[in-house]
């Protein structure tokens, strides 16, 4: 009994390292109300923070720049591509930074950006209870949301989807089909005394998607 609590608190505050990592990252941290600021601050791949997620809500109110839509406050290679597409638009020099003409170029577009619910759902608290053959996978997300948990005994490939959910391999169990703030999911089958890679994503009505970083539990021995 005392092994397997050990095994559940080691569970929650892997999964609770993950959390934290999506919450730096920025997941969904604002609301969905207007956002109305001019941009200042010059951008490339690695920076992050406001003038990032102004940016990414930006390109995404137009598909054919940001179709992925993510909107993270930390700038990648998806939002790079984006600001590419734009600056080719435009008839910039496609470098994929936000550079001084660029700048110029997003405050005369996006001066003033009002926006619908492009924000993704924020995990508010996640946890996981096993026995040796089954597993319970529950989390707290701040809107309501549908939701997706991954799993396999082999690390999880998860690739970026164009538009919508990423593709994640391994096992999946899906929730119902009603959006909630509160979602649980039971894993059957499993192999006692086995570790399991999992990971979960959650979509909200608008279509928005977030995750949690892939994470283990490990089953009881029988």
């Amino acid at each position: 009994m005392t092994q397997a609590l050990a095994r559940s608190r080691t569970v929650v505050a892997a999964l609770g390292f993950g959390l934290l990592a999506a919450v730096l990252f920025g997941f969904s941290a604002l609301s969905a109300e207007a956002q109305t600021a001019p941009f200042t601050t010059q951008m490339q791949v690695g920076s992050r923070g406001s003038q990032v997620t102004l940016l990414q809500q930006s390109l995404a109110s137009n598909p054919n720049f940001y179709p992925q839509g993510l909107v993270t406050g930390y700038f990648g290679a998806l939002t790079r591509n984006a600001v590419i597409r734009f600056q080719q638009f435009y008839g910039i020099s496609p470098v994929g930074r936000v550079g001084p003409q660029t700048l110029a170029k997003l405050n005369q577009i996006y001066g003033t950006v009002s926006t619908g619910d492009i924000n993704a759902p924020l995990f508010l608290s996640a946890n996981v209870s096993m026995s040796s053959t089954t597993a319970v996978v529950s989390w707290t997300t701040n809107e309501a949301a549908t939701g997706r948990v991954y799993f396999s005994t082999s690390p999880l490939v998860y690739t970026e989807a164009l538009v919508g959910a990423p593709t994640v391999s391994g096992n999946s169990v899906a929730t119902d089909s009603i959006s909630r703030t509160s979602q649980s999911v039971s894993l059957s089958g499993l192999s006692a005394n086995t570790t399991y890679n999992f990971m979960v994503v959650v979509t909200d009505p608008s279509g928005n998607v977030s995750v949690t970083w892939p994470s283990t539990f490990r089953t009881n021995a029988q």
